[in-house]
């Protein structure tokens, strides 16, 4: 299992906004939503966007700046279409620290 890495500093994400932060190689979205943090994939599957750049809905959906697309920051479900899912990372605080960890929610074990 990976370690969960520090993003930000609580605060500096503001109530119902997101942010992109890079892990790695990998771009995450990280959303304050009621004073949780939900991280799922930065990238729209549609055509790449910057989902942290996205608009954040009461619901807990955020709008793909192009083209309108909506993904719940909890899960990543495609909101249209929910036999779609982009990664959804657990996140944690640690101190004054917002972690991510790299481990997809959505990923099944496979069995064999």
């Amino acid at each position: 299992m990976s370690d969960f890495i520090t993003v930000a500093k609580v605060g500096a994400i503001l109530e119902g906004q997101g942010g992109t932060f890079a892990i790695g190689d990998k771009l995450v979205a990280v959303f304050n939503r009621g004073g949780t943090y939900h991280a799922i994939d930065d990238l729209c599957p549609h055509m790449g966007a910057s989902l942290g750049a996205g608009c954040l809905d009461e619901e807990g959906a955020v709008t793909c700046p192009w083209h309108a697309w909506r993904f719940d920051i909890c899960d990543g479900t495609w909101r249209d279409n929910p036999r779609l899912k982009i990664p959804s990372y657990p996140v944690r605080i640690h101190g004054d620290k917002i972690q991510v960890q790299l481990v997809d929610q959505n990923a099944k074990p496979i069995e064999g």
